[in-house]
Formats: C-alpha cells, sequence, structure tokens
C-alpha cells in the first residue's frame, strides 16, 4: 500500500513538471514577440545580478538588447530625470524613452504603442516577482509615467 502512494505521488508530480513546462513554453512562445526586434539600451551596475536576469528577460521577450556597464547610475538617472522616488536598480532606453526598473513587456509594449508625450516609465525600487527578480507577487505592479520634466506624472498602468 504504502509503495503504491509513493508511486503515485511521483507519477503525479512528473505530470505536474511537464503541464508547467508545457505552459511556460506557451507562454513564452506567446509573450515572445512583444518585444521583437526592439532595440534596448540597459544601463546597469556591473556587479548587479538581477539586472543581468532582466536583460535575459528582455531578450526571451524578442528585445535586441545593448548593455551599458557603469558605476556611474546616478549620472544615468539624472540624464534622464529619473525621480528620486521613481528610481530602481537599472535604467533601459528605448527610443525616446527611459524605462526604469524591473517593468514587464506588456508595459513596455503599451508604451510604445500609444507613444504619450512622456520622458518614459518606472517601476520603482525592486517589487518581487517583477521580470528579473525572484519572490511572488502580491499586488499590481504600479508603473508610473515620468514626466518630460522629471516628475511623477501618476499612474501609467497596473500590471
Amino acid at each position: 500500500m504504502k509503495n503504491t502512494f509513493i508511486v503515485i505521488a511521483i507519477i503525479a508530480v512528473i505530470f505536474l513538471g511537464f503541464f508547467i513546462l508545457k505552459n511556460n513554453q506557451k507562454n513564452n512562445t506567446a509573450n515572445a514577440s512583444l518585444l521583437q526586434d526592439t532595440e534596448i539600451t540597459v544601463y546597469k551596475s556591473p556587479t548587479c545580478g538581477c539586472c543581468g536576469n532582466y536583460v535575459s528577460y528582455l531578450k526571451d521577450q524578442g528585445a535586441k538588447v545593448m548593455i551599458q556597464e557603469t558605476e556611474k547610475m546616478n549620472e544615468i538617472k539624472s540624464r534622464y530625470k529619473i525621480p528620486m522616488l521613481l528610481e530602481s536598480c537599472h535604467t533601459a532606453i528605448i527610443g525616446d524613452y527611459a524605462v526604469e526598473g524591473h517593468i514587464p513587456a506588456e508595459a513596455i509594449r503599451k508604451l510604445l504603442d500609444e507613444k504619450p508625450t512622456i520622458a518614459g516609465i518606472s517601476l520603482p525600487e525592486m517589487p518581487a516577482g517583477s521580470p528579473g527578480m525572484g519572490g511572488t507577487k502580491f499586488a499590481p505592479f504600479r508603473i508610473h509615467n515620468i514626466t518630460s520634466d522629471g516628475k511623477d506624472g501618476g499612474i501609467f498602468t497596473e500590471l
């Protein structure tokens, strides 16, 4: 009886793993075109692991990513008018827009499709469960507008 339970449990774990793997492959395939051929420059510290994870995420979404490693992230944030309260660990540039932090591809796609007259968008800090970060997402991500004069312009979108 005990051996039968163990065999059933092993089969269930294998089936569940297969289901999760297939579901992730479908999601990655569906999202791969969200940023297809979008050119993105990511400014990051050479020692930041989550920034590297975010770069991998962008590439998985189809983006063409160029990495600029720098120890002078404060200068980058100042150049692109990122308000201190909206800062995160890395800053990406897509065309004329700054994309600050671990922003999901869906929000970047919305930015590129709608082309609002703003300087960029930000997901402040480094929320758990966001692209490139570990952990579990507990609340919607509030992605802010960055105005052309470097202020928080309110919520751009929630995901």
